[in-house]
Parts: C-alpha cells; structure tokens; sequence
C-alpha cells in the first residue's frame, strides 16, 4: 500500500554537543515529536561542518569532534509541522530550522498495519496514527 500527498519537512541544524535540561537537544527534540503524533523523525551526524561561527568542525580532529553538526528531519503534514514549530521555540537557543514543501510517498505493509481502512491503491500523505 502506498500512501502519497504534499507533505512539510521540517529540518534542524543543531551542534551534537547542544543540551536540552542535561540531555542531548536533539534527544529532546525527537522525543517531542513522538509525543506530538507526527509521523517520524531521523537525526544524522555530520562528519564535517560549520555554521554561524564560520569555524569547520570535523571528526578528523578530535578535540573538535563533540561539536559535530547534527541534522534532525521530521516530516508530516503542513498542519502537523507548523504545530509543532512553537516547542522549538523552548528548545533552541542556536542553530537553523529550514521548512519545505515536499511530495512524499509512504510505503505501508498492510499486513503490519490492519486497522488501517484503504479504499484505493494510493491515499493522502501522511498516514492515520
């Protein structure tokens, strides 16, 4: 089954070392979206990198190396994202949110999800939660 419809990405450029109440922010961030309903979010570690401060961080120097550039992407409906914005306000103190307009498709296993109604092959992006 597949699920498809304009969609909102919503991505954060935060420093891995970056905190939330004496957790990693970006710990703080996923957790908020879990609980928010939206329909998923991935962190990635960059391995090279540098932001307002102009300075490169990498891991090939290893004093340097907490300070690594951490990418976080949630994407969902335009309500859902835009809903969410207002926790990040809370919760940045530095870094760069971008929002874009995306297509996105949505490979479900019926099987996995069976309460799941279809009346097509294809429904509106994101998917009932």
């Amino acid at each position: 089954m597949k699920l498809h419809g304009p969609a909102l990405r919503l991505t954060i450029f935060v420093c891995e070392n970056d905190t939330w109440h004496h957790k990693p922010l970006y710990f703080e961030i996923v957790h908020r979206a879990h609980r928010s309903g939206l329909a998923g979010a991935s962190v990635i570690r960059g391995i090279e990198g540098y932001g307002a401060s102009s300075r490169i961080h990498t891991t090939r120097i290893l004093s340097l190396a907490e300070e690594m550039p951490v990418e976080i992407t949630l994407i969902d409906s335009e309500e859902a994202i835009r809903a969410f914005l207002p926790q990040l306000d809370d919760l940045i103190t530095e870094g760069l949110v971008v929002l874009e307009k995306v297509e996105a498709i949505h490979y479900i296993d019926h099987l996995q999800h069976p309460g799941l109604e279809v009346t097509g092959t294809e429904e509106p992006f994101p998917h009932p939660v």
